[in-house]
C-alpha cells in the first residue's frame, strides 16, 4: 500500500542541544570538519546510515541518546564553542569588509550581488546539481561566504533533484528519481511577516498563473533562494515545472528558465523586503539559463513611479540593466546553448502573459540569431545573456578565446580578439575538496590559521612552507588515501553488483578490487561524447597489458553519468562496464555508479593521477582535475580548459593533441575523427607506460619514488593557490562586480534636481543617434609619409586620415590606426591600437582630418589599417555597439596610400 502524503516527524531537541539545530541548518557544516565531527559524535552509526546529513541525523537519533548528550558536559562545551564559532563566522568582518580600494578609480564595492544559476552543488545532502556547472556554482557561493562577499544565490528547488544512477545486469544505465522531502533537508520556507509562505507569480498564456514558493538554504553567510512550483494553487502540469533538473520538453525548459530568471528577481526583491538585506547592485547570470532576469529588471524600470518603477523607456531601461549585469558562458559549442522556437517564446511574452511595458518583439530581438549563419526561427539564450550584460566572461583563458570566436557574429566588423568577452578561470572550494589529512599535513608546517587562510582567500602565489614536507610523510599520506579509496570502491562495487542481480556467493572477488600499493588513475565526469570516456578502450589489448603489467601495474577508477536522454552516452558507459566486468581485469579497473559529491570526496584524494581526455577545445574549464591537484594528485590531460594555461611540465603530463584541419576532427563519425582518436589514445598509452608508471615505480634505496614525490610537492606548492575558488571570486569582485556596480551607479544617478537614471537615458539616446547616423560614417582617405625610402625599426609613419561623420560629431567617435604583423593575406595579428587626434574643424566638404605618428616597433612584414569606432564615456568596450567603419577594400597593401 502506498502513502498519498509524506512528511517528516522531527525529534524535539532538549533545550541544551538547541544549537545543534542552528548548526544543521547552516550548510557551512559541509566544509567545516570540526562541525562534521561533532555531528558524527552524536551517533556514529546513525551518522553513517543517513549519509552524513545532520538534518536527517537529528530526525533519527534515539531520544535516549539525545538525553544523554544533554547531560554530557564535554559534548556541551564542544557544542557551545562551535556555535560561538559559527556566529563569529557569520557576523565578523572578512576579506570583503577590509578589502583595500581598487586602484583603477572604481568606486566602493557592491553592496550586494545576486548570483543566478540553474543548479547548485553545495553538499550531497542537498542534491540540486547534475555536474560541473552546479558544483562550480556551489563553490562560488561557499568561497563568497568565506570571503564575506554579499551574494544572494538564486536557483530552483527540484523535488526529484537529478537522477540516481545504477546499472542493470548488462551494464546499461538505469535512472531513478527519489522524491526529496524539504523537511529532511537544510532548507526553510521563506514566509511573510504574518507567517504565510511567500509566493511568486508569473502570468502564462491563456490566463494561467504559475506560482512558486521560496525555500532558503543558508550557505555560511550566503542565502540561497530556491523557487518551487510544487504548490496546490498550480495545475498538476505547472506543479511539475520544477520537478527535476534538465528534464521535460522545450516548453517545460522554457518555463523553468522563466521562473528562474523572472521569478528569481521577484524572489530577491521579496527576500530583501522581508530581511532588510541591501538590494543587489550587480546581477550575475551563470550561463544563459537565467537570462530572463534582465527582461524582468527592464520591466521594473519601465514601470511608472506609482508602481515603484522609474518610468524609463525600454532603451534606457536596457542600458541601466546592462550596466549592472555580468554574464558567464560555460560552453564552447553551440550545441550546449539553450535555444527555443521563437514562436514559443513570443507566446509566453505576449497577450495576457506579457510583461507590462516590455513588448514581445523587443524580447525576441534580445535572443535573435541575427548573425550570418544564425537560425531566424530560434531564440538563443546565450545571445540574450550577452546582449543584456555589459560584461561577460569565459571560464578559462582558452575558453575565453573560444568564446570570442564563437560569439564573434554579435560584433560584426571586429576581429575575434576584440570581442568584449574576457575570462576568469574557474576555481574550486578547497575546504570542501581537500581531504582533512592533507590539511593536517600542511597545518603541521604552517600552523592552523595560516593554513586556513591559504586555502580560503587564494591571495598567495605559492604555498611557501610546504616545500619542507618530507618525502616519507608525503608518501605515507598518499598510500593512506589510496587505501581509503580502495575500501570505498569495494563497498560501492559490491553494492552495484548486488543491484545488478549478483548473489553474495558470486562476489568474493570484490575484496581484492584495487590495491593500495598500485598506481591509481581516476576518471570521473559527465558522459557526453566529447569527454571521450572510452578513449582508453581504443586498444583494449594494450590497456589490459598496462593493467596487468607484472612490475608496473596500473589500476583505474571510473565514474560518471550520462544524461537520461543520451543513449549514445549510455552506450559508452556500457562499453566501459563490459570491459571492467572481465574477470581477468576487474580487480584493476572499476566503474562506480551514481557519481556524486559524496563519492568525489573519496575519489579525488585517493587517485595518484587524474585523467582527462576531452576533444580540444571543447572542455571549457574542467574543475575535477583542480580538486584532485589540491590533494597531491597529478594531472594527465589534454591541453584544454584550465590545464592549457597552468600545465608547467612538473605538475603532471600533457597528452598530445592530434590537431586536424577544420570541423571534421570534431565530427565523431568522420575518418579524421577516427584517426585523431587512434593517435591520441596511442599517445595516452605511451605516456602511462613509459613516463607515468615509470616514475611512480622508480624507487630509491629507501623504497620511495623521490622524483614522483617531488612532482606531488611541486603541485601542492605552485598549483594549489591557483585553483582556489577564493582566487576566482576575488577576481570576479575586482574585475567584474566592482566595475559593474560603478557603471550601474553612474547610469542610475539623477540629474541635479531631475529624474533618476539620467546616465541611462543619455546613453540610450546617444546609441540611438549613433546607430541611425552610422551608415554615413566612412574612412575617405589615408596618407602616410615615411622619413625615407625604407621603413626602419624605430622610425615612424606620419598618418593623415580624412573621415566623413555624417550627422555625428568628433566627440562621438574615435579614429584609430591598428597596426601589427601581417600574413600573406594581409591579415593583421598581434595588433597594437593608436588613437589619432582631430586636426582642426571639418573642411568644405564636411570631412574631418585626424593625424598621428605610428612608430615602427617591429621588424618583418608589417601593416596597418584605420577605423572609426563609436566613443562614449559610459561604454564598457569600444566594440560594445558592434559598429565600426573601415576603409574600402583595395586589391592589397601599397606604399601607404589608401584611396
Amino acid at each position: 500500500m502506498k502513502a498519498i502524503r509524506r512528511f517528516t516527524v522531527r525529534t524535539v531537541l532538549p533545550e541544551q542541544l538547541q544549537p545543534l539545530h542552528e548548526l544543521a541548518l547552516n550548510l557551512r557544516w559541509s566544509w567545516h570538519p570540526e562541525t562534521r565531527e561533532l555531528f558524527r559524535s552524536v551517533d556514529p552509526e546513525v551518522w553513517a546510515a543517513v549519509g552524513e546529513d545532520p538534518v536527517r541525523l537529528l530526525g533519527e537519533v534515539p531520544a535516549t541518546r539525545l538525553a544523554a548528550l544533554a547531560g554530557d558536559r564535554r559534548f556541551l562545551r564542544r557544542l557551545g564553542d562551535l556555535h560561538d564559532d559559527l556566529r563569529d563566522y557569520l557576523a565578523g568582518p572578512r576579506w570583503y569588509q577590509s578589502a583595500p580600494p581598487l586602484g583603477d578609480g572604481t568606486g566602493p564595492l557592491p553592496e550586494a550581488i545576486a548570483y543566478f544559476s540553474p543548479e547548485y552543488g553545495i553538499a550531497a545532502a542537498l542534491p540540486q546539481y547534475s555536474g560541473g556547472l552546479g558544483i562550480l556554482a556551489g563553490d562560488h557561493l561557499k568561497a563568497a561566504s568565506d570571503l564575506g562577499v554579499p551574494i544572494i544565490g538564486v536557483g530552483l528547488f527540484y523535488r526529484h533533484g537529478y537522477f540516481r544512477q545504477s546499472l542493470d545486469r548488462d551494464g546499461w544505465q538505469q535512472e531513478r528519481y527519489p522524491l526529496l522531502d524539504p523537511d529532511e533537508l537544510a532548507v526553510s520556507l521563506l514566509r511573510e511577516n504574518d507567517g504565510t509562505p511567500c509566493r511568486i507569480d508569473l502570468a502564462l498564456p491563456a490566463g494561467r498563473t504559475l506560482g512558486a514558493q521560496i525555500w532558503k538554504a543558508q550557505v555560511g553567510r550566503v542565502p540561497l533562494l530556491l523557487l518551487d512550483s510544487d504548490i496546490e494553487a498550480n495545475t498538476p502540469a505547472d506543479r511539475d515545472v520544477t520537478d527535476r533538473l534538465y528534464g521535460g520538453g522545450s516548453e517545460h525548459r522554457l518555463l523553468q528558465e522563466m521562473l528562474l530568471g523572472v521569478g528569481g528577481v521577484r524572489a530577491v526583491r521579496t527576500y530583501c523586503r522581508l530581511t532588510g538585506h541591501r538590494p543587489p547592485e550587480v546581477f550575475h547570470t551563470n550561463e544563459g539559463h537565467a537570462g530572463f532576469l534582465g527582461v524582468e529588471r527592464i520591466r521594473e524600470l519601465v514601470a511608472p513611479a506609482e508602481q515603484g518603477g522609474q518610468g524609463l523607456d525600454f532603451a534606457a531601461a536596457l542600458e541601466a540593466v546592462r550596466a549592472g549585469t555580468v554574464f558567464t558562458t560555460h560552453t564552447p559549442v553551440a550545441a550546449g546553448i539553450d535555444r527555443f522556437d521563437r514562436d514559443l517564446v513570443a507566446r509566453h511574452f505576449s497577450g495576457d502573459a506579457a510583461l507590462p511595458g516590455v513588448p514581445a518583439d523587443r524580447v525576441l530581438a534580445l535572443g535573435a540569431e541575427s548573425w550570418h549563419g544564425g537560425d531566424p526561427k530560434l531564440f538563443n539564450m546565450a545571445a540574450m545573456g550577452l546582449r543584456l550584460a555589459q560584461r561577460a566572461n569565459g571560464v578559462s583563458t582558452l575558453h575565453g578565446e573560444v568564446s570570442r570566436s564563437m560569439f564573434n557574429g554579435l560584433w560584426p566588423g571586429f576581429d575575434a580578439a576584440e570581442v568584449p568577452i574576457t575570462s576568469i578561470t574557474n576555481g574550486v572550494h578547497a575546504p570542501t575538496w581537500i581531504d582533512p589529512a592533507v590539511v593536517r599535513l600542511g597545518a603541521a608546517l604552517l600552523g592552523n590559521e595560516t593554513a586556513e587562510a591559504a586555502i580560503t582567500t587564494g591571495e598567495e602565489k605559492r604555498w611557501t612552507g610546504l616545500e619542507g614536507i618530507g618525502d616519507e610523510e608525503i608518501w605515507e599520506l598518499r598510500r593512506a588515501l589510496r587505501a581509503q579509496l580502495a575500501e570505498e570502491a569495494r563497498r560501492r562495487v559490491h553494492a552495484s553488483w548486488r543491484q545488478r542481480g549478483a548473489g553474495e556467493a558470486e562476489l568474493g572477488w570484490v575484496s581484492s578490487v584495487l590495491d593500495p600499493d598500485v598506481l591509481t588513475i581516476g576518471f570521473a565526469r559527465r558522459v557526453p561524447s566529447y569527454k571521450r570516456l572510452t578513449l582508453m578502450l581504443r586498444d583494449k589489448a594494450r590497456l589490459r597489458a598496462l593493467l596487468l603489467h607484472p612490475e608496473r601495474p596500473v589500476q583505474i577508477v571510473v565514474a560518471g553519468k550520462a544524461h537520461p536522454a543520451d543513449d549514445g552516452g549510455k552506450r559508452l558507459i556500457q562499453q566501459l562496464v563490459a570491459f571492467a566486468d572481465d574477470p581477468a581485469v576487474r580487480h584493476r579497473i572499476v566503474f562506480l555508479p551514481d557519481y556524486d559529491m559524496a563519492m568525489a570526496k573519496h575519489l579525488y584524494p585517493g587517485c595518484d593521477v587524474w585523467l582527462n581526455n576531452p576533444l580540444r577545445p571543447l572542455e571549457a574549464c574542467g574543475t575535477s582535475g583542480m580538486k584532485a591537484a589540491l590533494n597531491g594528485c597529478l594531472n594527465l590531460s589534454i591541453l584544454d580548459g584550465w590545464w592549457d594555461e597552468w600545465y608547467d611540465g612538473r605538475n603532471g603530463w600533457a597528452i598530445p593533441t592530434a590537431d586536424g584541419s577544420g570541423p571534421e576532427r570534431l565530427d565523431p563519425d568522420s575518418p579524421e575523427a577516427e584517426r585523431r582518436d587512434d593517435l591520441e589514445a596511442a599517445a595516452l598509452y605511451d605516456l602511462i607506460e613509459h613516463q607515468v608508471a615509470g616514475r611512480f615505480y622508480d624507487r630509491g634505496a629507501d623504497g620511495l619514488p623521490h622524483a614522483w614525490i617531488a612532482m606531488v610537492r611541486h603541485t601542492l606548492v605552485t598549483l594549489g593557490p591557483k585553483v582556489l575558488a577564493g582566487r576566482m571570486v576575488r577576481e570576479y569582485v575586482e574585475r567584474l562586480y566592482a566595475p559593474a556596480a560603478t557603471a550601474q551607479r553612474e547610469l542610475a544617478a539623477p540629474e541635479p534636481g531631475g529624474a533618476g537614471h539620467a546616465g541611462a537615458r543619455e546613453l540610450a539616446q546617444w546609441k540611438a543617434r549613433v546607430g541611425a547616423s552610422w551608415p554615413a560614417v566612412r574612412v575617405e582617405h589615408v596618407e602616410a609619409d615615411a622619413p625615407g625610402d625604407a621603413q626602419e625599426l624605430g622610425s615612424a609613419l606620419e598618418l593623415r586620415v580624412q573621415v566623413s561623420l555624417g550627422a555625428l560629431e568628433p566627440a562621438d567617435v574615435e579614429v584609430q590606426v591598428v597596426a601589427g604583423r601581417v600574413d600573406e593575406a594581409d591579415g593583421i595579428s598581434d595588433a597594437a591600437v593608436l588613437a589619432l587626434k582631430p586636426s582642426g574643424g571639418p573642411d568644405l566638404t564636411g570631412r574631418h582630418r585626424y593625424e598621428g605618428s605610428l612608430e615602427l616597433s617591429r621588424t618583418g612584414p608589417f601593416g596597418y589599417t584605420v577605423r572609426v569606432l563609436p566613443a562614449h564615456r559610459l561604454l564598457a568596450s569600444p566594440a560594445e555597439l558592434g559598429l565600426v567603419a573601415l576603409p574600402a577594400e583595395s586589391a592589397g597593401m601599397d606604399a601607404g596610400l589608401l584611396r
